[in-house]
This record gives structure tokens, C-alpha cells and sequence, in this order.
């Protein structure tokens, strides 16, 4: 093979070449020594830019950091008497996690993830000075993925909290954490979307999404972290990637610190609770279609009014189906994943304007809002379901289900359910008595005491039949 001929003739030729050096050498004379070369150095730091340019952001992550924690969970796993082998111990066997937080006040309060600190009998804090804290659960909550933790200590170094409704696209953002246990580590990039919705992260648990996707590196570890703004704010919560390798691939997603904020009071407020305002309408994002249907103009946003919940306090103020909301307490919504989120984080008792279109008129009407009850997850006693998206419907693995455009797809059924034997998870339920599912929420007022006939997708597109009966 040609490409390999240099590499035999190689020995023979430094050999050649080796014997012609020498006697050159013993020709020549020696050279006189070089002259040193000048250098140019620039003693002045790295980050000292010149023209008004920034070369470095040391000097703000610096004191950033001495604000982000490590986070230590321990599990006990317990294992049942009958699998001990060979007259083995019953001690308890652990399970060690790693994530990471941002401390938010000087006494000690600390920010993280609902997923670092689930199910823990143990955590440990370990700050930047290498001080190690026992840290208890103030509250936490699954719902939004945000956990409020606390370490016995004072005059603690605390992030500045930043306004993340004022963000905006390409602006640059910095991830902290401690990845893959290697240590604390500052990883930059920008704000690459806002308002990721509908991502599936929190399905399982029909959850609030609302996140800012950045493309700073976020791997495992990472979660619980702070996301800052060029100024060292916090902005978000660095929560999840999306990534066929678990590694990172530059999609981010931090929970906006807005929103953090917000379950913080109410965690701490309510003893480790969140209460979240409660409308009684279900509902779906209006769309083009739609609005055309309703002799809207298409550019019309908004949440289209499928079902009122009798006595709610949507009822009471006389909201009507077809009814289209735009706007709850001066927040627009444009979507139902909006709606959802912006009336959850309203407190129950509140009296709230909405904004709505009525006939295609527009129209308000003051709302009190209630308390939602969070057994409204359970479609039935026991049953949990979630709304069908592109990426539920991949994880239920029916072929098909992908073209579905609505539907809810069972997540869990207790053993003691009534239901048990009637719906499993993975069941996606298109129609409850002849009638198409939108959410949750619309759902379950389909239901009546009695008999229901409910039609579940198979795979493939055909449709049977089930009935159950509610008492």
C-alpha cells in the first residue's frame, strides 16, 4: 500500500540524515548565542478589556459563586427480612445523590429542586468554603419541581433575585453547579427561548412548565443550581436537559426565578405547602381554526372555555362555554398552559378581573377565586391522568397515538382503586360518554354518578369501550 512506503523507508533515511549532520558539524563553527527576544507583556488582568469591552466575568462570578451550594441526599433502602442471604445484616443500605442550590438569604434559606431532595432521610450542604451543614425540608413541591431547604448558619453570602419577566432572547446567562461530582463549575451561554411549555418534564405529576431554555452546558448535578445574568442575579433554577446521551447538547432548561419566588413564600407561608387559586373552568388554547370558527379574527389569543365546573367560582361569576379568556388579573394568556399556571399561582379568596370574549364581544367578570383541591390530578379515585402530548403519546409506545390531538393518558392506578381492573397506565382515553377529552379538568366534570362509558385508544387507531361507575 503506497501510504505505508514512507513509513519503511523512515529508519533508513534518519540514518542517512544522521551521518550528513555530523560531518557538517565538524565543518562548521560554533553559532554565537542568540539574542534574547523582547517580549511584550501586559501584567493588567485577564478580564481588563479596553474600548468598554468585557473580556472576562470573573470579578462577578467570584462572589456569585460563594453563594452556590452542593446538595447531598442520602436514602435509606431498606431491605425486607425475606431477601437476606447467608444470615446477612438488615441494616439499612444507602443511596447517595448529588445536586446542587443557591442560598437566597443570609440565615440559611436555600433554593433547589423537588427531584434533588425527594425522598431523602439525609441531606448535607456543602458550601464553597468547604463547610458542611445538615439541611431540613421546608417544603417542597412536585408539581413545579422546587424544594425550599434550610442550614442552621448565619451571615451566609445570598444571590440577589432578578425580575425573569424582563428577560430576553440572546441575553447571557451563566449555569453554576457541580456536575458529575467534579466540583463547582460556571458554565456560559445565552438565553435561547422563553415560555418552554408542553415538554413533557413534569407530565407524570401534572405538573406547571414554564421554563427558559439556555444553551449554557447543564449536566447531571447541575439540578438545583443557579442560572445568573450577566450582573449576577439569579434568574432561574437550572432544573432539566433534553439529551439523547444524558450529557449535554446545549438545551437547557432553568425554571424562571419568578416563579421560583412565588412557590418559595407559599412553601414557607403555608407549612410546607403550596395552595394555588382555583377558577373551575377546563379549557384548551384557542386556535386559528377555532377563532375562525367563532367568527374571531385569527390573530385572536386566548382560552377557549370547554366545561364550568358547577359552583365554582367561574360559575358564580357567569362564564359560559365557548367563552374565550384573554386575560386573568392583568396577566394575558395566550395559551392553556398560561391559564393554568397564572391562576395556580393566584391565592385562593383573591378577587380577580378576567378578561373574555363573549359572543365575540368583549366582556370582564370579578372572579373570587377558591382553593384548588389537588386530588383534581386523580381523574377518578386512584386514577391519575395527564394531558396527551407529542411527547407522552411516544412514551405510551401505541402506534398511532402520536396523531392523536387530544386525549388523556393514564399515569398510575393505585392497587386499591375501584378502578383497577378496568384502566391501566398507558391507557390513552380519547371520549368520556361519547364526548372528546381536552384536559384534565374538563374531563373529570364529564363524569357523573352513575354509569360512564369511556373510549380508550389502542394501538393502531382502533377504539374500545369500558364502563365504570362513579358513586
Amino acid at each position: 500500500m503506497p501510504a505505508r512506503l514512507p513509513l519503511r523507508l523512515l529508519p533508513l533515511a534518519a540514518l542517512a540524515l544522521s551521518a550528513l549532520g555530523l560531518l557538517l558539524a565538524a565543518e562548521e563553527k560554533p553559532a554565537p548565542p542568540a539574542t534574547m527576544p523582547a517580549l511584550k507583556v501586559d501584567p493588567s488582568p485577564i478580564g481588563a478589556g479596553t474600548g468598554g469591552h468585557v473580556n472576562s466575568y470573573a470579578d462577578m462570578l467570584e462572589p456569585v459563586q460563594q453563594a452556590v451550594v452542593s446538595v447531598h441526599s442520602t436514602v435509606l433502602v431498606r431491605r425486607p427480612a425475606g431477601l437476606r442471604r447467608g444470615g446477612g445484616s438488615a441494616t439499612p443500605r444507602k443511596q447517595e445523590g448529588l445536586g446542587s442550590g443557591v442560598i437566597v438569604s443570609p440565615d440559611g434559606f436555600i433554593l433547589t429542586n423537588n427531584h434533588v431532595v425527594e425522598g431523602a432521610d439525609e441531606l448535607t450542604v456543602s458550601l464553597a468554603d468547604n463547610r458542611e451543614f445538615k439541611a431540613t425540608i421546608i417544603g417542597a413541591d412536585e408539581k413545579t419541581d422546587i424544594a425550599v431547604i434550610k442550614i442552621d448558619a448565619a451571615k451566609l453570602p445570598a444571590l440577589t433575585l432578578a425580575d425573569s419577566d424582563k428577560l430576553r432572547v440572546g441575553d447571557i446567562v451563566f449555569a453554576i453547579g457541580n456536575p458529575l461530582g467534579v466540583g463547582q463549575t460556571v458554565t456560559s451561554g445565552i438565553v435561547s427561548a422563553k415560555g418552554r411549555t408542553d415538554l413533557g418534564i413534569l407530565d407524570d405529576v401534572g405538573g406547571y412548565e414554564d421554563y427558559i431554555q439556555t444553551d449554557a452546558a447543564i449536566n447531571m448535578g447541575n439540578s438545583g443550581g443557579p442560572l445568573v445574568d450577566a450582573r449576577g442575579r439569579l434568574v432561574g433554577l437550572n432544573s432539566a436537559i433534553i439529551s439523547p446521551s444524558s450529557g449535554s447538547i446545549g438545551i437547557g432548561f432553568s425554571i424562571p426565578v419568578n416563579l421560583v419566588a412565588s412557590i418559595m413564600r407559599n412553601l414557607v407561608e403555608h407549612g410546607g405547602k403550596v395552595v394555588r387559586g382555583y377558577l373551575g373552568v377546563g379549557g384548551e388554547t384557542l386556535t386559528a381554526e377555532r377563532a375562525d370558527a367563532a367568527k374571531l379574527p385569527k390573530e385572536t389569543k386566548g382560552v377557549v372555555i370547554l366545561e364550568v365546573a358547577a359552583d365554582s367560582p367561574a360559575a358564580k361569576a357567569g362564564l359560559k362555554t365557548t367563552d374565550v379568556i384573554t386575560a386573568v388579573g392583568g396577566h394575558a394568556v395566550t395559551s392553556i398552559q398560561e391559564f393554568r399556571l397564572t391562576v395556580s399561582q393566584m391565592p385562593p379568596g383573591s378577587d380577580v378581573v378576567v378578561k373574555l370574549l363573549h359572543e365575540g364581544k368583549a366582556d370582564t367578570r370579578n372572579v373570587r377565586l377558591a382553593k384548588l383541591d389537588e386530588t383534581l390530578s386523580d381523574l377518578l379515585p386512584g386514577v391519575r391522568a395527564i394531558p396527551l402530548t407529542p411527547t407522552t403519546a411516544r412514551a405510551s409506545g401505541l402506534r398511532g397515538a402520536a396523531s392523536l390531538t387530544g386525549g388523556l393518558i393514564v399515569t398510575d392506578v393505585k392497587n386499591n382503586s375501584a378502578y383497577a381492573t378496568q384502566l391501566a397506565p398507558g391507557q390513552i382515553i380519547v371520549q368520556i360518554n361519547q364526548t372528546d377529552v381536552a384536559d384534565l379538568a374538563a374531563a373529570r366534570l364529564l363524569l357523573k354518578p352513575g354509569d360512564n362509558v369511556l373510549s380508550l385508544y389502542s394501538s393502531g387507531g382502533t377504539v374500545r369501550t369500558v364502563t365504570v361507575t362513579v358513586r
